[in-house]
């Protein structure tokens, strides 16, 4: 599948109807972002299942601040439109491979379990 370009318009909607995406946060004037670019292409080739797409943190402005993008490129995985990873840097080739395979195999249930449980323990730690 072709990587994708996601901006404010689709966004939600690539995320609701998808259950994993991965998203690459770029922009043009990135050394390490254009050197990460083939890599998440050849990947996106090889995970034709998966949906693979970029933002361009020039053009979409609103949409890089509402996820508070500091540095780029940066990478977030969502699986059932939970945030599952988000780190800035370019990953090597066997990096990246590495973290689709983890992603893939993360049990969805146990992290909403624990994304809520955290949650509430933040809830008590603020009473």
């Amino acid at each position: 599948m072709a990587t994708i370009e996601l901006t404010k318009d689709n966004f939600d909607k690539t995320l609701t109807e998808n259950d994993f995406v991965l998203i690459d946060f770029w922009a043009s004037w990135c050394g390490p972002c254009r050197q990460f670019a083939p890599v998440f292409e050849k990947a996106s080739e090889e995970h034709s299942d998966l949906v693979f797409a970029k933002v361009d943190t020039e053009d979409q402005q609103e949409l890089a601040a509402s996820f508070d993008i500091q540095s780029i490129p940066t990478l977030m995985v969502v699986r059932d439109k939970t945030v599952i990873y988000a780190q800035p840097g370019a990953l090597p080739e066997s990096s990246l491979q590495d973290l689709i395979k983890q992603a893939r195999a993360l049990d969805m249930d146990e992290v909403r379990k624990e994304i809520e449980k955290q949650q509430a323990n933040g809830a008590a730690a603020e009473e």
